[in-house]
């Protein structure tokens, strides 16, 4: 992963509704949801919910479907546990100690 991709994804995570339509999304595992279903359970208008999946779809974290007549979101777990893995490959680097996610819970 490169720089520029993590910051794009980073930003369209920085926003509280996509954030939240991610966790969802990422929450129902590899069968994802269907748009109406995503839309009721989050209680957000259709349009509202278009335009934030949209930048989602954007920046490779979700991904679409059509099964007949259903849009079908997933998270994309590759594009999610890559950018992971961007952030913390090169944890305490340039230390000789490094804090783990254990000590920092």
């Amino acid at each position: 992963m490169n720089i520029e991709t993590a910051a794009a994804q980073l930003e369209a995570l920085g926003n509280t509704t996509r954030l939240t339509i991610y966790r969802t999304l990422v929450r129902a595992g590899e069968g994802g949801l269907a748009v109406g279903k995503l839309q009721l359970k989050l209680d957000i208008a259709g349009s509202t919910l278009s335009h934030h999946i949209r930048k989602l779809v954007e920046v490779d974290l979700v991904s679409q479907e059509r099964q007949a007549t259903t849009l079908i979101c997933r998270a994309n777990y590759a594009s999610m546990n890559g950018l992971i893995g961007y952030l913390a490959d090169e944890c305490c680097a340039d230390t000789s100690g490094c804090a783990t996610s254990d000590a920092a819970a």
